[in-house]
């Protein structure tokens, strides 16, 4: 994958956990939106079980997303299935995508929905850390994705294009002994203390002490991204908009961009006139309406 494949046309445009604006995040109705709407590719977070199924959620815990609590690592998937994971967004969900026992997903439960989208398709993976599995998540996906009939030289099933995402650097190292580094992502972005305490789990530090980790965090993934270790750059629209000089060397430099979260026509505009490659977003038939006006 290179720069090359991206030009000339419009950016790639990626479901954030599915059509997440119209329905319930990482459900099987946002996912079936997204193809409707004519997503390029779609984007998922992942999250191992108490018995290690690969289920589709972005937050650690339970409680904002489903009518559970407590850490999804502690339950069995037969237990999450128990659970409503989308009547909290409150949209009627139509009856070809389901009733709501239908919604929650694994991986594989994912990749047979895709399949079913009669083109090809674009699929990001986002693998969650701190995960008190630690890398034994990256071995599950990985292994799970082989059995499936995944190639990684290609990084491809069937129609399906596949990429790999995290914030964790040690993630994106054990990745790369397995995905070539085209198919791999560097997520970065500025976070404040307070969302790095939500993303990294570090409520029991202090607020200089997380700080000090935020800091550390950030250079460690500018620093793959610099050296090409891998090929996807995957920073959010703050950091665009903060950090022109760094993202015009990573341009210079060929790395292609996935840019999220991306939801209003001003930052579309800006990711076009930057000349990203990917945009990530809650609104896929939005944003795909915008680009295809102005191309």
């Amino acid at each position: 994958m290179t720069s090359d494949d991206f030009a000339p046309g419009r950016p790639k445009v990626y479901a954030h956990r599915g059509a997440s604006a119209a329905y319930a995040e990482h459900t099987r109705a946002a996912y079936l939106q997204a193809i409707a709407d004519g997503a390029d590719g779609v984007e998922c977070d992942v999250h191992l079980t108490r018995d290690q199924h690969v289920v589709l959620l972005h937050d650690a815990d339970l409680d904002r997303t489903s009518t559970g609590t407590g850490p999804v690592a502690e339950h069995t998937l037969e237990e999450l299935r128990s659970l409503d994971f989308s009547s909290w967004k409150g949209a009627r969900i139509p009856e070809a995508y389901g009733g709501v026992s239908d919604q929650f997903l694994t991986l594989p439960e994912l990749l047979d929905i895709l399949r079913g989208a009669g083109r090809e398709i674009g699929l990001a993976i986002e693998l969650k850390h701190p995960s008190p599995y630690r890398l034994k998540l990256e071995d599950r996906v990985l292994a799970l994705l082989e059995e499936e009939g995944w190639t990684p030289e290609e990084s491809r099933l069937e129609n399906i294009r596949i990429s790999f995402m995290s914030f964790d650097t040690d993630s994106v190292q054990r990745l790369l002994r397995s995905v070539p580094k085209e198919y791999i992502c560097q997520l970065v972005d500025d976070f404040t203390v307070k969302e790095l305490r939500e993303e990294l789990g570090l409520g029991f530090l202090t607020g200089s002490a997380v700080a000090n980790v935020m800091r550390a965090t950030q250079l460690e993934a500018e620093r793959v991204l610099d050296e090409g270790e891998v090929v996807i750059a995957g920073p959010g629209i703050d950091y665009i908009r903060e950090h022109a000089r760094t993202i015009q060397r990573w341009l210079d430099a060929g790395r292609i961009f996935r840019v999220w979260t991306v939801d209003s026509e001003k930052d579309v505009a800006l990711c076009q006139g930057l000349g990203i490659h990917e945009i990530t977003t809650n609104k896929p038939a939005q944003v795909l309406k915008q680009l295809m006006v102005s191309s």
